[in-house]
Formats: C-alpha cells, sequence, structure tokens
C-alpha cells in the first residue's frame, strides 16, 4: 500500500491555531459507514448517536510540559523536547540545533538551572529534582499551529479527566468533552471507562517509506486498568457498542485485544487490518499521510474518509489538535 493513497490537500487557514473558549462548541461530522451518510452537527448533539448501555473509553493520559528554551553559552537559542526521564535528572530528548556538541552546557532562566549534553538525544539537568525541570517548561504544541506556546495552552491542550503523567501530546479527540458533559453522558445510561496510552514521539513519526507496510511506530506505554476490562467484558456480554475516544483510545484496545494489559505497543493501524474491540470512535481531523489519518482510513475506508474530508474543507471545519470533531459510526 503507497503512502500516496493517504495525501490529501487542505487549505492552510484550516488549521486551528487556538482554542474554542468553549470545549463543547466545535462541529461534530458524523460519518455512517454503513450508510455512507455524512452529517453536520454540533459536538453537543453525539450523545443522539449513543444508546444506552454503550461504552465510551477514554485515555486519561495527562500532557507533561516538556517544551523547554535555554541558551547555549554563546547565546544561541536551544529548544529541548523532553520524551522521558531515563534516570535521576537525565532524559531522552529532542534536541535543537542538532549542531549541538555532547559536553555542552546549557542554561535556562538566565542560568538559574544548567545542563549539560550527555549524548545527542540525552540530557541532563543540575535542577533540585524532576518537578523543578518540568517547572521550567511550557505545553509541547504541535508543530502546525504556528505560535509559541501561551498560558490559554496549559488549560486546553489537557483534558478535564487528565490524570496520569507521562504523554508529550494531548490526545485531542478528548479535548472536547467538559466535565458536566461527561457528568450528563454517565447520567443518560452511557457507561464511561478509562485506559492510559501515553502519547509520545512516534504517534507523530513521520512515515517516509513509499510502501507503508514497512513504516515501524516507535513503542508507546499503555495500560488497561482491571474496571476498564470488567467493562468491556459487560459491554460485550450485553451486545453494547465500544465507543473509543480518540486514536490513542483505539489503539490501546486494540493491543489489549492482541493480549496485553499493559507495556508497550508498537501497534501500527491502516487498511486492511481487522478491528477487534472498537464498534465506533470519535476522533479529530489529521494530518494528510500520517498513521493517524491511516488509521482512520482503516476503520472507516480510504474513499469514505477522503469523502468526508474534503466536505469537511468544503464546509470550512477546523483541523487538527483544537479543531472539530469526526464521529464514526
Amino acid at each position: 500500500m503507497k503512502l500516496a493513497h493517504f495525501d490529501y490537500s487542505l487549505p492552510k487557514e484550516l488549521i486551528a491555531q487556538y482554542p474554542l473558549t468553549r470545549r463543547d462548541a466545535c462541529r461534530l461530522l458524523v460519518l455512517n459507514r454503513k450508510k455512507e451518510t455524512i452529517e453536520h452537527r454540533s459536538f453537543r448533539d453525539i450523545t443522539e448517536y449513543f444508546n444506552r448501555g454503550d461504552l465510551l473509553v477514554l485515555n486519561d493520559t495527562k500532557v507533561l510540559p516538556s517544551r523547554l528554551i535555554g541558551k547555549r553559552l554563546s547565546g544561541g537559542r536551544v529548544e529541548v523536547l523532553l520524551l522521558g526521564n531515563l534516570s535521576r535528572l537525565t532524559f531522552k530528548a529532542l534536541l535543537k540545533p542538532r549542531r549541538l556538541k555532547v559536553g555542552e552546557k546549557i542554561i535556562f532562566n538566565g542560568g538559574e538551572v544548567s545542563a549539560k549534553i550527555v549524548f545527542k538525544d540525552e540530557i541532563s539537568f543540575s535542577a533540585k529534582d524532576i518537578d523543578a525541570v518540568y517547572a521550567l517548561g511550557a505545553m509541547p504544541l504541535p508543530p502546525y499551529i504556528k505560535r509559541n506556546p501561551e498560558e490559554i495552552d496549559s488549560l486546553y491542550y489537557q483534558t478535564v479527566y487528565a490524570k496520569k503523567e507521562g504523554a508529550i501530546a494531548s490526545p485531542t479527540a478528548g479535548l472536547h468533552f467538559t466535565e458536566e458533559f461527561i457528568e450528563e453522558i454517565e447520567s443518560s445510561g452511557i457507561d464511561v471507562a478509562y485506559l492510559t496510552l501515553h502519547v509520545g514521539v512516534g504517534t507523530f513519526k513521520p512515515v517516509r517509506v513509499d510502501d507503508i507496510t514497512r513504516h515501524r511506530m516507535e513503542p508507546e506505554e499503555f495500560m488497561i486498568p482491571e474496571r476498564t476490562i470488567k467493562s468491556i467484558e459487560k459491554a460485550r456480554l450485553e451486545g453494547a457498542r465500544i465507543i473509543a475516544v480518540g486514536t490513542t483510545s483505539l489503539r490501546a484496545l486494540e493491543s489489549f485485544a492482541l493480549g496485553a494489559k499493559g507495556g508497550l505497543t508498537e501497534l501500527f493501524i491502516y487498511p486492511g487490518y481487522k478491528f477487534n474491540i472498537a464498534d465506533c470512535l470519535l476522533t479529530n481531523l489529521h494530518l494528510p499521510r500520517t498513521t493517524l489519518f491511516m488509521l482512520v482510513c482503516a476503520f472507516a475506508g480510504i474513499e469514505l474518509i477522503k469523502k468526508a474530508y474534503q466536505e469537511a474543507i468544503a464546509k470550512k471545519y477546523r483541523f487538527y489538535s483544537y479543531g472539530d470533531a469526526m464521529l464514526i459510526i
């Protein structure tokens, strides 16, 4: 299967640069796979497509403020994206510029904290503790948001149910939910369960091979709690649908279906994949040629997804992380 099959053209002005002030005020494109129909609704209308007894599965990972800006001793700017703690105050990281030398010193906050480049992708800090390192950071907004992180992002680039720290990017399909709306959903007879998949750099790693089957995902940590496993079993026993909120929730569910309750997953879902657990998918609108776009194409079919995306473009939906939502039923 060729990479070019997953391309489409998007006007840059449709890429959302800021969140809506009301999380649940976004638009909702509803794609019915069986009927091959498209509806345009508001996000709060989503409950009209749920049935009593359905199970809604949310990813409760929490985004760490992992984007740090420092300076070289020569005065040059250094960008650091912390990918994970290796030991004590040493982190795996993406560093810019790439020409940084091993052993080079980087200063933060005017010299309040310093760090040393250990290897080309590792950095060690002189801070008091890990919390002091992350206190230097800001939300790691994706590169298509063409601005620096602001205070608003600390709130809106995090789901209201974020609990377990470890992600470097938000599971953005969940950004549309408010605490009140989740309570409404539960009170209407919909079961809500949580799992964790810490979104890592692998989710956004570019596909650089023409034959997509040769692409390899970077490992991401996930965990399915026993309570959620019981909810899945109950839904299956009662014939209820399981609705994955976001591609990360779906990948965690499918990793569970393949035999793991937790650990690391490298599951790459593309057309031809047979889904085992998820019946419906709530997601945002994704970049072309990405593993996320390939996943939704696997779930609904390439041609149907492309048709839905073209209609979303024509109707000027807001795309990507801070954009509008799509429900695939």
